[in-house]
């Protein structure tokens, strides 16, 4: 069984072209977090880690093979996150990054709002300080 087997017809996944294109909006997601001064003092200087970790959690996310689950266990985001001070702030530069990344990567209507709104209530999740 290859990755293309556990791919659910009618996803996000699938309607924005699969990994090629969730490969594009992490890599330029982070192109933006690297260069963003409310994101730098919580990112590592060195983002591989991050990026890979991203594109299993997307690709799974949006309905591809559940990489994430494979490789990491359940997200557990939450929890995940609670070492990093994430304030609105740092919530709103991220959501700006990503916003800039599904225009990058030319993600169409109306996937690219059902992205950004899950993606929004994500990120008010991970919140875990006052600004």
């Amino acid at each position: 069984m290859s990755d293309l087997d556990t791919v659910k017809p009618g996803t996000i996944y699938e309607a924005i072209g699969g990994q090629s294109s969730v490969d594009q909006i992490v890599h330029s997601l982070y192109k933006h977090v690297a260069k963003h001064e409310a994101l730098i003092p919580i990112f590592p200087a060195d983002l591989t880690e991050t990026i890979h970790k991203q594109r299993l959690f997307l690709t799974q996310f949006f309905g591809g093979p559940s990489l994430y689950l494979e490789e990491r266990g359940h997200p557990m985001l939450k929890r995940r996150h609670m070492p990093f001070e994430i304030t609105f702030e740092r919530r709103n530069a991220w959501l700006e990054c990503m916003d800039k990344a599904l225009d990058e990567a030319k993600i169409e209507e109306p996937y690219r709002s059902a992205i950004f709104d899950r993606l929004s209530l994500t990120a008010t999740h991970m919140v875990n300080k006052e600004d």
